[in-house]
């Protein structure tokens, strides 16, 4: 009971329920809450401290920056603070004169935000453009992700180098939760941008080490039972344990799939967009897999279609899909129930 009452004492004041109801349509920094808000930045911080500790928003570090949201809803094991912020930011009044300002200003900070990454796509665009004129089209490989995967659905999908994001948007019909990692600020900009919209809040992105994940083990609550590692291998100086550390954090019987290029010989790659690798053999990656502790399920070969006319040649993109042995017990325990048996104690 005082535990609850706490709570209650916290969301208890008008400028930390609106917080609330702010934050229930996406998160946000520090710095765009006070603009949304209008009040001073420590005043601001205040009231975030105050919900934050009593568990009615998550507080997320990225670099210098730290990003608010309300804690997961009903796709997680709720605890009374998380029950609670869903149900406090769904009941104060959409009417409400000092919510309508700022809903306003609010949409004056993602315009704001969406041009900036907008801009930076821009600039980037030749480069965007070029890399995609290398291999098979997008619309192949992502066919692929969906059948390799399934229906699903997923619990908790976690997509490693999540770029602008696009694996998330097209996954999460299939998942009850997503988060992307990724190092590159501006990338992740695209990818909340894309991701800002009421279909996809079930998802979020968040700057971090692919190397060092921000997971404690496969054993912890927020079970993760689908990884993603898209494109991203060719970058790293130790491809092997990436891989090594999404096994680490994939929930027993979760699966992980891997899509890369086939072996090729394009340099200009390695000198004009920072691939360290010029593609994996098939043998490779599934030796990665293997050394992992993982059981590969499927390999998967999109080579260019010879029809199509291309003044550059045209790279092979594999998939790989694996995924975690479930304990000897585990099996057992299932195979029992399926057989209706009776397991003894």
């Amino acid at each position: 009971m005082d535990a609850l009452v706490n709570i209650l004492r916290a969301a208890g004041e008008s400028t930390r329920l609106r917080v609330l109801a702010i934050l229930s349509r996406g998160e946000l920094t520090v710095s765009e809450l006070t603009q949304v808000l209008g009040q001073s930045q420590p005043r601001v911080s205040r009231h975030l401290k105050l919900l934050v500790e009593a568990g009615l928003l998550q507080r997320k570090p990225e670099g210098s920056w730290a990003f608010y949201r309300l804690p997961p809803g009903a796709s997680h094991p709720r605890t009374d603070a998380a029950g609670l912020a869903h149900l406090l930011a769904s009941l104060v009044p959409a009417d409400d004169p000092a919510l309508l300002r700022d809903l306003g200003r609010l949409e004056t900070v993602k315009a704001a935000r969406g041009a900036a990454a907008e801009s930076y796509f821009r600039t980037n665009a030749r480069n965007w453009n070029r890399l995609r004129s290398l291999h098979v089209s997008e619309d192949r490989v992502e066919q692929a992700v969906l059948s390799l995967v399934g229906p699903g659905p997923y619990d908790h999908l976690l997509d490693l180098g999540t770029g602008t994001g696009r694996m998330l948007e097209l996954l999460a019909p299939r998942i009850r939760s997503g988060t992307g990692i990724d190092i590159n600020r501006e990338m992740l900009a695209l990818a909340r941008t894309r991701l800002d919209k009421p279909p996809l809040r079930h998802c979020e992105v968040r700057q971090g080490d692919i190397f060092a994940l921000p997971f404690v083990d496969h054993s912890s609550a927020d079970a993760i039972d689908l990884i993603l590692i898209h494109q991203v291998l060719h970058y790293l100086a130790d491809p092997d344990a990436a891989i090594a550390e999404a096994a680490r954090v994939l929930t027993p019987g979760g699966r992980i799939l891997v899509v890369d290029f086939a072996p090729h010989g394009i340099e200009e790659l390695r000198t004009l967009h920072a691939h360290r690798r010029l593609g994996f053999a098939q043998s490779e990656v599934t030796g990665f897999l293997e050394a992992a502790g993982l059981t590969l399920d499927a390999v998967q070969h999109l080579a260019p279609d010879p029809n199509e006319e291309s003044g550059a040649p045209r790279l092979t993109v594999t998939l790989w899909l694996a995924h975690a042995p479930e304990p000897a017990v585990s099996r057992r325990l299932k195979n029992d129930d399926h057989q209706g048996s009776v397991v003894p104690s």
